[in-house]
């Protein structure tokens, strides 16, 4: 739909047609969450109409919880959110938040790759088929805290490429698309970075990090992530629970 509101109803504001316009192209999968709309310019002169108007009518969407303004950047769809136990599996950010810390990320590479024999073995697939790899720093309250190398395959994600990491935590692209992450597996080393790397880090290339290798599973008991964490031991520390059973 483009050049001017179909059939405008006089009797309804205008906000609120382009306002069902963009949600029924939301629920519809034109506007996929995790990706941006058309800036306000671009609305208004789709649909013949001033940008106020446009304004309006994603102040509405961004007030139902549908889209996300992100200033310098633009509007983000949100869609929709499952409830997940944050106790038992959590990605960086939400970890960060319940500790009253404030998380960030840079994204240093985003990625496609073949996954050959190593990651073709991990998610069961074949070693042409392709995976996504994110490499990104994380920080808690402005200080480098890990270094991560994320895998994902591209099948679980296809639209996984268009999204900004930069406006959404990973878990929160999950929980977008209904993926939902129930068990992971964890091992612990200790190991070192290459210079570039540890520097990044804001430590010396001969100091000793922890490293946590990470495989996760969903609901349907596909492999959806492998993640390599470097993280500062003294930045943070890790409790282990035991329990009788």
């Amino acid at each position: 739909m483009s050049g001017k509101l179909d059939e405008i109803n006089y009797q309804s504001p205008i906000y609120l047609q382009l306002r069902k316009v963009i949600r029924d192209k939301i629920d519809e999968g034109e506007y996929l969450p995790g990706t941006s709309i058309p800036s306000e310019n671009e609305l208004a002169k789709m649909y013949g109409i001033n940008r106020l108007t446009v304004r309006n009518a994603i102040g509405v969407l961004v007030n139902e919880g549908l889209l996300k303004r992100v200033h310098g950047k633009g509007v983000y769809v949100v869609g929709t959110k499952v409830e997940r136990d944050l106790e038992t599996l959590g990605g960086f950010t939400q970890t960060m938040r319940e500790k009253r810390t404030v998380p960030s990320t840079k994204v240093l590479t985003k990625a496609i790759r073949k996954a050959g024999d190593k990651y073709s073995m991990i998610f069961g697939i074949k070693p042409e088929d392709e995976i996504y790899y994110i490499k990104r720093i994380c920080y808690a309250d402005s200080e480098p805290f890990s270094l991560e190398e994320i895998h994902i395959p591209k099948y679980i994600m296809p639209e996984f490429e268009d999204i900004d990491l930069s406006v959404f935590s990973i878990y929160e692209v999950y929980e977008f698309y209904g993926i939902n992450m129930t068990k992971a597996f964890q091992t612990l080393d200790l190991t070192k970075l290459e210079a570039k790397d540890a520097r990044m880090l804001g430590i010396k290339p001969n100091l000793a990090v922890m490293l946590f290798k990470c495989t996760s599973y969903d609901d349907k008991d596909r492999v959806i992530e492998f993640t390599n964490t470097y993280t500062r031991g003294d930045k943070c520390n890790f409790n282990v629970h035991f329990y009788n059973e």
